[in-house]
């Protein structure tokens, strides 16, 4: 497989954190062609885990640096972002900016039982407006997470003048979707797109506009087992048989839009 953009974020699970297979991990994702992963965070707390990890593979592996739309893992309950989780990530963001191929991983998620007021909708997109500002200050492209809110993250994002942007694991309507591939958005399909309900997003995005994801250690082929970066060839698969193109015209194209979506992995590749 030739060069495709893995998407690997924090394992939440402690029952499923590996530190000694993440070795194991890396090799057998260059082993299938993979030729960068870009490791996405959540929270302010595991920035410099991710940093330390780009570090121990550079080169391979590139940060993403973001508050994501939900916060807290279990045990904790999950709840949305505040502007306080934003205020404990802008000195890192600051401090590792130079490093970032984009930031994120950030977004709305309106699930009701982790948003159920007016009150907290606002301040999820007031967290992303300020990222939104701090990636257009940067230059770089945002990583999107838009759970049961796709057409007001995409509303979002163009009143904000976002040109640069991934959705990833969309589950808005494709018709919402092609309101992001008119503004030039990316959308990114993880390997559970194959027991997926968005199989009809897949058929309508123009190849142009997608890009590969795996989201490990979730979005896996199989519910509740851990994904990997490896698993992004399934992804790359599907969406060939669902375009009716090869497949090598799938990486070649996806990893293109990688490319343009990231300018900084192209130049640090």
């Amino acid at each position: 497989h030739q060069s495709v953009t893995g998407h690997l974020k924090r394992d939440s699970n402690p029952r499923t954190t590996r530190e000694q297979d993440l070795e194991d991990v890396i090799q057998k994702s260059k082993k299938i062609g993979l030729k960068a992963i870009v490791a996405v965070a959540e929270d302010a707390g595991e920035f410099d885990k991710i940093i330390q990890i780009c570090e121990r593979f550079p080169g391979f592996v590139f940060p993403c640096l973001g508050v994501h739309p939900v916060q807290g893992s279990p045990p904790q309950q999950e709840r949305g972002a505040t502007l306080q989780d934003l205020d404990a990530a802008l000195p890192l963001i600051e401090k590792y900016k130079d490093h970032l191929v984009a930031i994120g991983e950030v977004g709305l998620d309106f699930t009701p039982r982790i948003v159920n007021t007016d009150k907290g909708k606002e301040e999820q997109r007031q967290v992303l407006i300020q990222q939104a500002g701090i990636a257009k200050r940067l230059d770089l492209p945002l990583n999107v997470h838009s759970r049961s809110a796709g057409r007001p993250t995409i509303q979002l994002l163009k009143e904000q003048g976002v040109q640069k942007a991934l959705l990833h694991a969309f589950d808005g309507k494709p018709s919402v979707a092609m309101e992001g591939v008119k503004a030039g958005y990316f959308f990114s399909i993880p390997p559970s797109i194959i027991r997926s309900e968005q199989q009809k997003l897949v058929q309508q995005l123009p190849l142009e506009n997608i890009c590969l994801e795996t989201d490990s250690p979730a979005l896996g082929p199989e519910k509740q087992v851990r994904n990997e970066p490896q698993n992004i060839t399934i992804a790359a698969e599907y969406i060939a048989k669902v375009k009716g193109v090869p497949l090598e015209t799938v990486m070649e194209t996806t990893t293109q839009n990688a490319l343009k979506l990231f300018p900084r992995l192209k130049l640090l590749l």
